[in-house]
């Protein structure tokens, strides 16, 4: 039996789920989240938990069966407390302005990059070379955040670039000195 689908997705007080079927809806302080589960599993309120089953213990059910649990559980968690990458901005010149539609990067190249965010998703830059990126579902936050990144991704000689926080940059040495 998977070890993570067993487990029953605890619901707080401040956050409602409806199952219909195997679309599930997840409201909360944070906004509200729908998502279609695979037609194979069945999900299920019970004593106010979220319980997803399996029909059989092929490998595919198996699978399944603890992606939907966590798929579940991050919708739950979104909406009741949100999920936020953060991204810093390394080189000279580097920096983050917010704007109406999203963010403006200066980033090394001979023009501005505006970076226009998705709906549902909340870009800050609590200092010019630092951004937030803020919002309820987990795979758009990470999907922003990497893209955001592709923008100037780190280089291995000087570090510049946009990381997140805490990635380690493997550098490298330049050229050999002369003779």
């Amino acid at each position: 039996m998977s070890r993570i689908g067993k487990k029953p997705v605890p619901v707080p007080a401040n956050v409602t789920v409806t199952v219909d079927g195997n679309l599930v809806k997840v409201k909360g302080p944070k906004g509200e989240l729908e998502r279609n589960i695979h037609s194979d599993m069945k999900v299920s309120m019970e004593n106010g938990e979220v319980v997803v089953a399996r029909p059989s213990d092929e490998q595919k059910h198996k699978a399944l069966h603890g992606l939907s649990r966590t798929l579940v559980a991050n919708m739950v968690e979104g909406v009741s407390a949100g999920f936020s990458k953060t991204l810093e901005l390394v080189g000279v010149g580097y920096k983050a302005e917010v704007r109406p539609y999203g963010l403006q990067l200066a980033l090394g190249f001979s023009h501005p990059v505006e970076y226009r965010s998705p709906k549902g998703i909340k870009l800050s830059a609590p200092i010019p070379t630092q951004i937030v990126v803020e919002g309820a579902n987990k795979e758009i936050v990470g999907q922003v955040a990497a893209e955001l990144r592709g923008l100037r991704p780190p280089e291995p000689y000087k570090g510049k670039g946009v990381k997140y926080q805490g990635e380690q940059v493997r550098r490298k040495a330049g050229k050999a000195g002369g003779k």
